[in-house]
């Protein structure tokens, strides 16, 4: 079982996943202004193989805790399908980027490895949804 929760501990989910997702790293100014850092981590997760414990308040289509304020999910506009903020995870340690998006916008120092998949802007939906679902 993988899990996951908010800082404070009032919001916590398990994923029906065998192991842990593959995650992207999103550098567009969004996600450095968000998160407070050079890019933030993501994956898909389709909506039912999500269980969680705890309240949540909604904020500009993302889940967040109403205590400490930690994005947990997010919709993306796909029914049954959310964008889960890897950071959550419990092991997000162990987790291995495995693509890029907006990677124009990264930031001067951030070093992508030879070999993972990068887009310069917002790659296309569909593909990119089903080569990080595989």
């Amino acid at each position: 079982m993988i899990e996951g929760g908010c800082r404070c501990g009032q919001l916590r989910y398990q994923l029906q996943l065998e192991r842990l997702p593959k995650v992207y790293a999103c550098h567009c100014l969004d996600c450095q202004t968000s998160s407070g850092s050079a890019f933030s981590l993501h994956f898909f997760l389709p909506e039912d193989r999500l269980e969680m414990t705890g309240q949540t308040m909604l904020y500009e289509e993302q889940r967040l805790c109403p205590i400490c304020f930690v994005r947990v999910f997010g919709s993306i506009g796909l029914p049954g399908l959310v964008m889960m903020y890897a950071g959550t995870l419990d092991r997000s340690n162990e987790l291995e980027v495995v693509a890029h998006v907006w990677a124009k916008r990264k930031a001067a120092g951030i070093e992508i490895p030879a070999g993972v998949p990068l887009w310069p802007e917002h790659p296309p939906v569909a593909e990119f949804i089903a080569q990080m679902t595989a």
